[in-house]
């Protein structure tokens, strides 16, 4: 059963109810009032009847509403009689005000209270099968001796309640088929932006991510849930955004990654094939077979490091927590750089100490990586510069050069895996092309950032920025 079925039901269901709750106090209050009239009329009839009946006046013309001034006329068919102690009928009228037959109630024997000074009333049938009923009032005399009957028949009320039975049906079905069209109608209005967002769902399951569902506002309860499909289809577009652009990075890293191995498995498999023609029996051709497998084999050895290094790293686990001198690590790493290239000029600027909190090894390699890095990209006695401040909390790292600079699309993918900016994927300048991108995965575990600002011809500068431990200052 679909919704707006039952929401339909449910309101003609509930509607009903009322309305033949309505239905029956009307009913019942009507019903109520007007016996009431006629047990008034009894009261009132109780001393026209009784003096007709002693005085034996009968039939039309019966001066009923002179001797008994102030009181209504009596209604046609009124009966009255008076009976003894043993219940026989003394004498009995039937008022009419034209020469017809009029139907007599049925009375039982013995009557109900005729042995009561008290007033008994009734409600009995007519003789003779006649449909009309009375409302009977029964009066003992005060001895108990007589008592008197006085019936009123009740057809005007039982004609003003049928009529308002049928008058109550017609309006309740009426009222009932025009609340249901019209609730289905409001209900199937109301269900519209309903059915649209089924309809846009569909859209999102067939693969539109783009789709977003309507209304989506705050003013209504619809609305709302608008704009909260809206949010999630948001999030769920920008998840799969992001699975698409992370399954396209493993990809090129696989593709990169059997790249940069084939290339020292096919020197290593060329010396050894060397070898097996006859490099053994020539011992210069020999050792220069050996050494270029043992330096690929090194290199290979590098690279599968640093990949596992990566690779723990991507893992996401907390680095070692331990106060760590950033000042002393550059310190140490520039005096390492120049004895590596003792020809070259490294600027520093850097406090005496300015201490963050995290894993000293890993950012020992994050600032060797960096000074490294600007060492083999630039050319022989390039000045390279270091800097280090402490700035809002923030521990920030420069290492900037003077060399030809990066295009902006390179300096994009600078910290991508095995990315050069050289496309003939040369090792001219030696290294695996995995520095950077280890660079961000230890500075990203530490909660700081990494960037680079670059320009051809302009140099290119790489900053870290790093929360600031317990102490900072110079």
């Amino acid at each position: 059963m679909t919704l707006r079925l039952r929401l339909l039901l449910a309101l003609v269901g509930l509607v009903a109810i009322a309305l033949l709750v309505a239905d029956a106090a009307t009913y019942v209050s009507l019903r109520s009032f007007l016996f009431d009239r006629v047990d008034q009329q009894l009261e009132d009839a109780q001393y026209p009847i009784a003096r007709a009946l002693s005085t034996g006046t009968t039939g039309a013309g019966s001066p009923f509403g002179q001797d008994a001034p102030g009181r209504s006329q009596l209604p046609p068919g009124t009966y009255g009689e008076l009976r003894d102690a043993t219940g026989t009928v003394l004498n009995a009228i039937t008022i009419k005000y034209a020469d017809v037959k009029l139907p007599t109630p049925a009375l039982p024997t013995p009557l109900p209270g005729s042995g009561k000074t008290s007033i008994t009333r009734l409600t009995t049938g007519a003789k003779d099968g006649d449909s009309t009923r009375f409302r009977v009032l029964v009066q003992a005399s005060p001895d108990r001796s007589t008592a008197l009957v006085v019936a009123v028949p009740v057809t005007d009320v039982q004609q003003t309640l049928g009529r308002l039975l049928r008058i109550e049906v017609l309006v309740t079905v009426a009222a009932l088929v025009g609340l249901g069209v019209l609730a289905w109608w409001l209900v199937k209005r109301g269900l519209r932006p309903l059915e649209d967002m089924a309809t846009a769902a569909g859209a999102i399951a067939a693969g539109d991510l783009s789709r977003r569902v309507e209304p989506a506002e705050q003013k209504t309860e619809v609305g709302r849930l608008g704009l909260a499909l809206n949010a999630m289809l948001e999030q769920i577009e920008q998840a799969f955004d992001e699975r698409t652009r992370t399954e396209e990075k493993l990809r090129r890293f696989l593709a990169d990654a059997s790249h940069e191995l084939r290339t020292p498995l096919t020197s290593i498999r060329g010396y050894a094939e060397i070898f097996h023609r006859g490099a053994k029996d020539d011992p210069d051709d020999l050792e220069t077979a050996m050494r270029r497998i043992e330096d690929e084999s090194r290199r290979m050895g590098v690279m599968v490091d640093e990949l596992l290094r990566l690779a723990r790293l991507g893992e996401g686990r907390e680095p070692e927590r331990a106060p760590v001198d950033l000042a002393q690590i550059i310190a140490d790493t520039v005096s390492d750089a120049g004895v590596e290239d003792p020809g070259r000029a490294i600027a520093v600027d850097s406090p005496e100490t300015l201490v963050v909190t995290g894993d000293e090894t890993q950012l020992r390699q994050v600032v060797a990586n960096l000074v490294g890095n600007a060492l083999r990209h630039t050319p022989a006695g390039t000045p390279v510069a270091v800097r280090l401040r402490a700035s809002a909390g923030w521990a920030e790292l420069e290492v900037a050069d003077e060399g030809p600079g990066m295009e902006a699309e390179d300096a994009a993918r600078a910290f991508e895996p095995f990315y050069r900016a050289d496309p003939s994927r040369t090792r001219r300048t030696g290294g695996t092309g995995l520095g950077l991108a280890i660079v961000a995965a230890i500075v990203e575990e530490h909660g700081g950032t990494v960037s680079v600002e670059t320009s051809p011809g302009a140099g290119t500068t790489f900053r870290v920025r790093l929360p600031v431990g317990h102490a900072a200052t110079a």
